[in-house]
């Protein structure tokens, strides 16, 4: 079922699962200002929105996403160069911090600030035939923000490596370099992707959301700092309706009734 669109987002529901498509496919979903907007926008609802509980992001046509719009990344101003990188800054931040985890479905290429929106959703499953890369080296604009979640998601070396030569990268490797969590052929990778997001929908969606918030909270910290901010974001939790109903059902021998549902 169709719940909302714009020029070049669909956003569709499937039970708790809001399915996001990026539908720029004769520009093999370039990522435009226009395009880094209605994103934010359409994650930014999803965010409020208590009934989903997971979020898939995929792109129509033969391209994930093949990285920023570079037809706007020619003569321009130093403020528009600086208004295009914030609108992708802002997006990249919009899906880390709304409290639905966000799986990227990637059944071809993503490239550049497309590997980037890979690299930050919180989970991936990727198509055999899918392929990763950072090839701005080779064009003379390196990609820095990529570099972000990319190094954080596969380590430093890695990333040097995707980000120095340009090369691409096999969805195989990507998933043993820890970018994808899972591979599957073609065929599978629509129904792998909604099969992660009821796994994650059969939880409380407020815990899920207090646990995401916290991963990304504590990752960067040291070990000290992390546990004491980790310990009181248990306690916080603790009170929680949906732990107490969880902690009960579960000494129940019971399924819980989760608040939210």
């Amino acid at each position: 079922m169709q719940v909302a669109s714009s020029t070049h987002v669909i956003v569709e529901r499937s039970d708790a699962t809001a399915i996001v498509t990026m539908n720029r496919p004769e520009k093999r979903n370039a990522l435009s200002l226009e395009l880094m907007r209605e994103l934010t926008a359409a994650f930014r609802a999803i965010g409020e929105d208590r009934s989903i509980h997971a979020v898939i992001l995929r792109g129509e046509g033969p391209a994930f996403s093949s990285g920023h719009d570079l037809r706007e990344l020619l003569g321009r101003e130093p403020n528009e160069y600086r208004e295009i990188f914030d609108t992708c800054v802002i997006l990249m931040e919009t899906i880390v911090a709304m409290p639905q985890p966000v799986i990227a479905e990637v059944a071809n290429i993503a490239t550049a600030a497309g590997c980037q929106l890979v690299a930050t959703c919180d989970l991936a499953v990727a198509s055999t035939e899918a392929t990763f890369a950072t090839p701005g080296v080779r064009i003379g604009l390196f990609c820095s923000t990529p570099m972000v979640p990319l190094s954080r998601a596969i380590g430093r070396r890695r990333a040097l490596e995707m980000l120095l030569t340009g090369e691409p990268v096999t969805a195989r490797t990507a998933a043993d370099w820890g970018l994808v969590n899972a591979v599957v052929s073609p065929e599978s990778l629509h129904e792998a992707a909604l099969g992660l997001a009821r796994r994650i929908g059969s939880a409380s969606r407020t815990v899920v959301g207090i646990g995401k918030a916290a991963f990304y909270a504590q990752i960067d910290l040291p070990q000290p700092a992390a546990y004491a901010y980790t310990k009181e974001t248990m306690a916080r939790n603790a009170l929680e309706e949906d732990a107490q109903e969880g902690i009960e059902a579960f000494l129940s021998k019971r399924p819980p009734v989760w608040g939210e549902s």
